[in-house]
């Protein structure tokens, strides 16, 4: 079953995730048809943002999420939240607010991330 506490736990290791570039955690937690809208409005795959991470293009230094709404749907759950982003991006410093929404389904595997997008704001 899928509860608001399960899914702010996996939030939380998906944060540490990515300020660590874990690709190993990342493997984990993202579903192997992921599709993610990032904030270039480039839709990516799952390899392809594992792969930012190997290839060390993003460092992220600071992140700091705000939750909005978290809704459980069966066995999905969608989080809508703004994060305080500051790193840099292919040798660029970036820093910026963004909106993401992210669903999270439950498999027998686990529930992992099947989709989202990220704006800035």
């Amino acid at each position: 079953m899928i509860t608001k506490d399960k899914i702010l736990n996996l939030e939380n290791t998906l944060y540490e995730a990515i300020k660590n570039s874990n690709t190993e955690v990342l493997d984990n937690l993202l579903h192997a048809d992921l599709l993610f809208i990032i904030p270039s409005g480039e839709t990516i795959t799952k390899e392809m943002d594992l792969q930012t991470y190997r290839e060390g293009n993003l460092k992220v230094e600071e992140l700091i999420p705000k939750v909005e709404e978290l809704n459980i749907i069966d066995d999905l759950a969608v989080i809508t939240l703004q994060i305080e982003l500051k790193g840099n991006y292919n040798n660029e410093p970036f820093e910026a607010r963004y909106r993401y929404i992210r669903f999270w389904k439950k498999f027998a595997e686990g529930i992992k991330v099947v989709g989202g997008s990220g704006i800035t704001i």
